[in-house]
């Protein structure tokens, strides 16, 4: 019953974060992804130049989003949220005008900015600050956009493009897309003011203080953090960048294989739940170093799954660490670096995961193309998740001793929403 008190009392401001992620999903490589093959033929390219296309994107998209990602710190999501809406419906109809290479470059860096970049960045920074107390639950909650995005929009646009030209689907998410964008103007009517939240005292970070980026850069903890970051935002975007590679190497298939996404969005999303009720109780620093752990056992075994149903279980547990990270790192800069400068430094944990999915197709589609299929690859990945992991849980453990003790209560001591 509480948990429904809360969401009946906060639908307008989670139904926005819904909205955004959802909106995201256009710009999310398990969506692009999609048109690899009708690209791939337009364009005459090998899966090592689409990766290259893709991870130049991703990359300059990394880089606008050091910059931008400030905006956060500054405009209201009244303002950010319709705009980059807009700009993302633009995106994907260039996406359905593209003519050339470069301006299938430039066109993939629109999308990963205003989709996987702006929109998540927008949603994520509004949830972390509108809440405190119950931010756990804000953020698994915004985050059903995108789950429900990963589990329908491919199996949906691989069927139709059997019967309609990948022109005129991506026109089809432009305008829908677009459509958002009117609903978003109620919703946001009664914004709460993101200064206000972000000056509250409960929403200090270590040592007592709001922690600006440059202190952030200069913290031994970041840096322990990065391969972590980069982790399931270069590989999970891999796995989904090749998925009619894979297809093909495991010999089932597209049709087939995207048919199982499902099980993974399922995973995600009660992942995502389970992990809002223990942040709100027990804080990020203790689930942190585990969150890696199912990805990486799922990337071993799906190397040698032999059969759809073996794929399943295996892209299970990689949904089980998407579902975590989706929630407790975007809630682990709030409780650790505090609220009032989170734009900026939410921008730089996203510009750096970013990054990663520009590397993780770039590195995967050279090894392709050198004769390493993507299935050979993955028990390599799965030892860099488990290194990863263990610098992570280096990190927290020297950290969370500077946690203030009010942070501390309010973790523990749950109250009602804001």
């Amino acid at each position: 019953m509480a948990y429904l008190s809360f969401l009946r009392a906060n639908a307008p401001f989670l139904l926005v974060g819904i909205l955004l992620t959802f909106c995201s999903s256009f710009g999310q490589t398990f969506f692009i992804a999609v048109f690899a093959d009708p690209l791939r033929t337009q364009f005459d390219l090998s899966n090592g130049d689409w990766g290259l296309i893709y991870s130049v994107g991703t990359t300059a998209s990394a880089i606008a989003m050091l910059w931008t990602g400030f905006l956060t710190d500054t405009f209201r999501v009244r303002i950010l949220g319709p705009l980059v809406l807009v700009l993302l419906a633009l995106a994907c109809l260039s996406m359905a005008m593209v003519q050339s290479v470069w301006s299938l470059a430039l066109t993939i860096f629109a999308l990963r900015f205003t989709g996987q970049g702006m929109a998540t960045l927008v949603a994520t920074v509004a949830m972390a600050r509108w809440f405190v107390v119950t931010r756990g639950k804000a953020l698994s909650v915004s985050k059903l956009g995108v789950a429900l995005g990963e589990a329908f929009l491919p199996l949906i646009f691989v069927s139709l493009m059997t019967e309609i030209d990948w022109r005129a689907l991506w026109l089809i998410a432009s305008v829908s897309v677009a459509m958002v964008v009117p609903l978003l103007w109620p919703l946001l009517r009664l914004e709460r003011t993101p200064q206000s939240i972000a000056r509250d005292d409960q929403s200090l970070g270590m040592d007592g203080a709001h922690w600006a980026r440059g202190r952030m850069l200069r913290h031994t903890l970041f840096w322990l953090l990065v391969p972590a970051l980069l982790a399931p935002a270069a590989f999970s975007t891999a796995f989904f960048f090749h998925q009619v590679h894979l297809a093909d190497t495991k010999g089932w298939s597209h049709v087939s294989l995207v048919a199982i996404y499902p099980v993974f969005t399922v995973c995600a999303t009660a992942a995502m739940f389970l992990s809002g009720w223990l942040v709100d109780r027990i804080g990020t620093a203790r689930i942190m170093p585990f969150i890696l752990l199912p990805m990486a056992a799922g990337f071993a075994g799906f190397a040698y799954a032999p059969s759809l149903g073996w794929a399943a279980i295996f892209i299970a547990l990689m949904g089980f660490t998407q579902g975590l990270n989706n929630t407790v790192n975007a809630a682990f800069w709030a409780e650790f670096y505090g609220t009032r400068h989170l734009g900026g430094i939410k921008a730089l944990a996203t510009a750096v995961m970013v990054f990663g999915t520009a590397i993780g197709p770039a590195l995967t589609g050279w090894l392709i193309d050198a004769g390493l299929d993507f299935d050979e690859q993955m028990l390599g990945i799965a030892l860099y998740f488990v290194v990863a992991a263990a610098l992570v849980g280096i990190g927290i453990l020297k950290a969370q001793p500077s946690l203030t003790a009010l942070a501390q209560i309010d973790v523990e001591r749950p109250r009602s929403a804001m």
